[in-house]
C-alpha cells in the first residue's frame, strides 16, 4: 500500500507546474523515509527543518521552489538561523535569551541537506547545492557524568519497598550498567531479554538490532521485577518490559521524569540528571574498570569510533588524574643515596653505569 502511495505521489508531482515546492515535496519524503524505514524521530527532524526554510524563504520573498534554492540562499538561512533567538516563536515555550545553540543550528543543516539528497535522488534536481555549502561544525560538548558518590545517593533516593520503587531501581541501574538509550529502554520487550544469558535485544537508531549485556546486579533486580513487581498489561499486545502501575508501557518522558523526580530527592547537583547522562556514565566507567572500545562500542550501538572518541579521552584523563594523586613514587618517602666524596660535585659516574 506504501509503495502504491510513493508511485501515486511521484506522479502527481510531475503534473504540477510546482513540482519542486517544497512543502509539497517534503510529503513525497515522508512516503519515502517511511518506507525506508526511517524512524519517526527522524522524520520529524527534516520535516521540520524543510518548513522552517520554508518560512524563512516566504518572509523574505524568496522561491521555495527547490530547483531554485541554491548556495546563496542556504548561506543566508544559515546566518538567520546563527542569529535567531532561543524559542522564538515557539507554541510553549516563552523566548530565551542568547542564539540557537551551535548543535541546534547543525541539526537543521544536516536534516536539510538529508531531503536535498532525496530530491536530487529522485530526480527533481540534478546537483544538491549543499555540496558546495559547509555546514558549521557543532562544538565539542563535555560529556556530563555522575561521580560514584552521586550514583550512590541516587540509589539511596529509591524506596524500593513498593513495586513501583523496585521497577525504578532496576531502570535506575540498568541505565548505568548498560548504558542503553531512553528509547531503546522504553521499548524492551518482555520476549527480548535473556535472564540466564544476561542479555537484552535492543532496536538502535536506524532500527539497527543488537544484543546488550549486564550484570549480575541487573539480573537480580530484574528478575525480580518481572516475577512479583511488573503489574499484569491492561492489553495483551503491551508486552514492554517496563508498565506503569495500571499495565501500560512506560514512556520516554516518563522515564525522563522518573529519573529527575530521583536526582532532587537525592540533592544532586552540577549535573543534569537525566537517562543519557547514565550512558555518558557507563561509557566512561566502563572503560575506567579496563573495558576496550571496540566492546564498547558495540554495546552502545555506534557505527563509528569517532563519538567513542571522547569517552576514550575522558577515561584516559581519569587515569592520569588517578596517577597523579596514587603515584608510588610521589607518594614515597625516600631520597636517593650519594657516596660521599663523588665526584664532580654530585654528577653521575658515567663509569658506574652498568
Amino acid at each position: 500500500m506504501l509503495n502504491g502511495e510513493i508511485d501515486n505521489f511521484l506522479k502527481e508531482v510531475l503534473k504540477r507546474g510546482t513540482r519542486t515546492e517544497l512543502g509539497h515535496l517534503v510529503e513525497g519524503y515522508r512516503l519515502c523515509a517511511q518506507s525506508e524505514g526511517k524512524s519517526s524521530a527522524t522524520i520529524a527532524i527534516v520535516e521540520a527543518s524543510v518548513r522552517y526554510l520554508e518560512q524563512f524563504l516566504s518572509t523574505n520573498g524568496l522561491s521555495a521552489d527547490v530547483a531554485r534554492i541554491g548556495v546563496r540562499e542556504l548561506r543566508h538561512f544559515i546566518v538567520y538561523l546563527q542569529g535567531r533567538q532561543r524559542f522564538a516563536q515557539h507554541r510553549f515555550t516563552k523566548p530565551q535569551q542568547g542564539h540557537l545553540s551551535g548543535h541546534t543550528v547543525n541539526g537543521y543543516l544536516r536534516a536539510l541537506r538529508a531531503f536535498w539528497s532525496w530530491a536530487q535522488r529522485e530526480g527533481f534536481i540534478e546537483e544538491s547545492p549543499f555540496s558546495h555549502v559547509q555546514i558549521p561544525k557543532a562544538p565539542r560538548k563535555v560529556m556530563p557524568t555522575f561521580t560514584e558518590e552521586q550514583l550512590r545517593r541516587l540509589v539511596r533516593a529509591i524506596d524500593t519497598s513498593s513495586a513501583s520503587g523496585h521497577r525504578d531501581y532496576t531502570i535506575t541501574i540498568t541505565f548505568l550498567d548498560t548504558g542503553v538509550r531512553c528509547s531503546e529502554l522504553t521499548d524492551l520487550r518482555v520476549k527480548d531479554v535473556n535472564l540466564e544469558a544476561r542479555l537484552f535485544k535492543v532496536w538502535g537508531k536506524g532500527a539497527k538490532e543488537r544484543m546488550v549485556p549486564f550484570g549480575k546486579k541487573v539480573q537480580g533486580a530484574l528478575w525480580k521485577y518481572m516475577m512479583s513487581c511488573r503489574p499484569p498489561p491492561i492489553v495483551p499486545r503491551y508486552d514492554h518490559v517496563f508498565l506503569t502501575c495500571d499495565g501500560r508501557p512506560l514512556t520516554k518522558d516518563r522515564v525522563e521524569a522518573i529519573v529527575e523526580h530521583y536526582g532532587r530527592k537525592a540533592g544532586i547537583t552540577g549535573v543534569r540528571v537525566s537517562p543519557h547522562t547514565f550512558r555518558h556514565t557507563f561509557a566512561v566507567m566502563f572503560l575506567r574498570n579496563g573495558g576496550n572500545v571496540f566492546s564498547l562500542q558495540r554495546i552502545m550501538g555506534h557505527s563509528t569510533l569517532d563519538v567513542l572518541r571522547i569517552y576514550v579521552n575522558m577515561a584516559q584523563a581519569d587515569i592520569q588524574e588517578a596517577h597523579r594523586r596514587h603515584s608510588p613514587a610521589d607518594n614515597m618517602d625516600f631520597k636517593p643515596a650519594y657516596r660521599r666524596g663523588a665526584r664532580n660535585n654530585g654528577a653521575i659516574d658515567k663509569k658506574t653505569i652498568r
